[in-house]
């Protein structure tokens, strides 16, 4: 399991959102506003999360309880659900040209599937750990856990490039789970309830969305773990929920002056 404790708050630039001037920098903030709440499975330790020809995917993570699933978006209900082996950690996925691409944590391994079938085509090896996967339509977008985002090959997962991602000159770590929504990556920073947007070609952090209070208290168990999972639906729509979390939001920004 990530430890919290890992996290040192390298992106003090990040949190809080006040510690820096915005403005100064060209660096706008969001809130949000919801616009729609449906149930999510509490069980599932979020990883990945995107719509795929209109349909919900997520992958979830754990020793013991990775798996990856198909969801009706407003039940909340598994509709079709992969295992994996015990001693895989799953992380981010996402599909491109007919492939769901699946990382995993620590084992080094990116599964490769027949996206309709689920059938098992392949594996791909990289170095270092797997946590966030996303993709511009060209190449698989991978995020590690550090400061770094590589854009692979989707055949051979090689680096192509990467890009270090900075907000305001600074390095921001701790890059997890990421979504590519109209020419930027956004990806949840794990350990905190801020989401950057990120311009891929220079990894410079455009806007950070401050996500806190999203999930009521009232709602939180002792459980409850930390916001992670974006995806954008068919017609722009983003979503956005947490580890173990109860519920799934549709949001839409507010610009803070």
């Amino acid at each position: 399991m990530k430890r919290f404790s890992r996290i040192l708050l390298a992106v003090l630039c990040v949190l809080p959102l006040g510690a820096c001037s915005a403005s100064a920098q060209n660096v706008k903030t969001y809130g949000f506003k919801v616009e729609e709440s449906v149930p999510h499975d509490v069980a599932a330790y979020t990883q990945g999360l995107f719509f795929h020809e209109g349909v919900l995917y997520e992958s979830a993570g754990q020793y013991g309880e990775s798996n990856f699933r198909r969801v009706d978006l407003a039940t909340g209900r598994v509709l079709k659900r992969m295992n994996f082996e015990s001693r895989y950690f799953a992380e981010g996925a996402c599909v491109l040209n007919g492939r769901l691409y699946v990382l995993t944590w620590q084992e080094k391994e990116c599964f490769v599937y027949d996206m309709k079938s689920w059938e098992r085509l392949g594996t791909l090896r990289y170095l270092g750990e797997g946590w966030g996967l996303t993709t511009d339509g060209k190449s698989l977008i991978m995020s590690d856990g550090t400061s770094t985002i590589t854009f692979r090959n989707p055949d051979t997962f090689t680096v192509e490039r990467s890009v270090t991602v900075t907000l305001r000159g600074q390095k921001v770590a701790y890059l997890n789970e990421l979504e590519y929504i109209k020419g930027e990556i956004w990806a949840n920073v794990y350990g905190t309830d801020q989401i950057v947007r990120i311009d891929p070609e220079t990894g410079v952090v455009r806007s950070v969305i401050n996500c806190r209070g999203l999930l009521p208290a009232s709602l939180r168990k002792p459980r409850t773990d930390v916001l992670n999972g974006i995806a954008v639906d068919e017609r722009g729509g983003i979503w956005l929920t947490g580890k173990y979390w109860p519920k799934m939001y549709r949001i839409t920004l507010v610009e803070k002056k």
